[in-house]
């Protein structure tokens, strides 16, 4: 666990680009669930824009310039929305990157049942640089008989695959997912989510952030 001059607490894992876990506060969880639940029937699909295989995946904020799909909407209060710019720019921050600007362009839910799952995939909102997340909402009670190996479980778990190498690079990142975790990453790592065989059923969102900055200028930096 690390934390900075603003109290920010996190945990990372650098796969040739950080990962940054938070803890989302309880007051925003309840929040992004209660809307979730309650609006639910006026919510808009999202499958055109996604590639999960996964009926049941909602949208919560759009803001992109691609309105052919989805028009632009929001059902989250300020207070949250602020919350998750506060994060992308500590990530942003910590990360050193210097003279950017972020636009926050969707926030979607991902409700998965027995048998679905999201293969490899990177994200994209109108730019191809910025940050993907994945918070999670809600955890079946099991996931299912592990056929094989089960002392290395796979069963709907949550893998984002890097671009380091060698003989001790971190290649991957599987980790042991609670709800209220709150994962931030660059746009172009890939990461899947296994399907799962049991019952219940596991709900994550998703939120792509933005960025527009100079690479040049953030060489070498220190």
């Amino acid at each position: 666990m690390t934390s900075d001059l603003n109290q920010n607490k996190f945990d990372f894992v650098f796969l040739g680009q950080s990962v940054l876990k938070y803890q989302v506060p309880l007051d925003v969880y309840n929040t992004i669930n209660h809307i979730y639940e309650t609006k639910y029937p006026e919510l808009k699909p999202a499958n055109k824009q996604l590639v999960g295989k996964i009926e049941k995946e909602h949208s919560l904020f759009y803001n992109g310039e691609d309105t052919s799909k989805m028009t632009k909407h929001n059902h989250l209060p300020s207070n949250v929305l602020n919350w998750f710019e506060s994060k992308f720019k500590h990530y942003l921050d910590w990360n050193k990157t210097r003279q950017y600007n972020m636009h926050l362009n969707s926030i979607w839910v991902n409700t998965m049942f027995q048998h679905e799952y999201n293969p490899v995939h990177v994200h994209q909102g109108s730019l191809f640089t910025g940050l993907s997340s994945v918070m999670i909402l809600k955890l079946p009670e099991s996931y299912g008989v592990e056929y094989s190996a089960a002392e290395q479980p796979q069963n709907g778990r949550l893998q984002i695959l890097g671009s380091a190498n060698g003989h001790f690079a971190n290649v991957d990142y599987q980790p042991e997912i609670k709800e209220r975790d709150f994962y931030i990453f660059p746009y172009d790592m890939r990461h899947c989510v296994y399907p799962f065989n049991g019952p219940g059923m596991r709900r994550t969102l998703a939120a792509n952030m933005d960025v527009q900055y100079n690479p040049i200028q953030n060489r070498g930096v220190s």
